[in-house]
């Protein structure tokens, strides 16, 4: 598993369990059944890296859709509505994309 060492199989499950129907995901409600709200700095960028696939340096729109299926395969995409919603959450400069600062304090908030 991609985040082993940084976040816990069973955590995963369960916040992965919690948003499965579609339209439920709640990046905030996500972030703490997982463990990561809760996760150092260094962690949290660790997680970031995982997530940012094309390793960009940031987490674009297409990325954060399959948000879920980072941390779990066979998790479901997230819907247009909730991809929307969790951009515009984290993207505090409005490039359309989510840096490590904006990440961070996404997960922190």
């Amino acid at each position: 598993m991609a985040f082993a060492g940084v976040l816990k199989d069973d955590e995963i499950k369960a916040a992965i369990a919690g948003c499965a129907a579609a339209d439920s995901f709640d990046y905030k409600k996500f972030f703490k059944a997982c463990g990561l709200s809760a996760k150092s700095s260094d962690e949290v960028k660790k997680a970031f890296a995982i997530i940012d696939q094309d390793m960009s340096g940031f987490i674009e729109e297409d990325e954060l859709k399959l948000f879920l299926q980072t941390f779990s395969a066979g998790a479901r995409a997230l819907t247009e509505k909730e991809t929307k919603a969790f951009l515009n959450a984290a993207d505090s400069d409005g490039d359309g994309m989510i840096g490590m600062d904006e990440f961070a304090a996404l997960v922190k908030a």
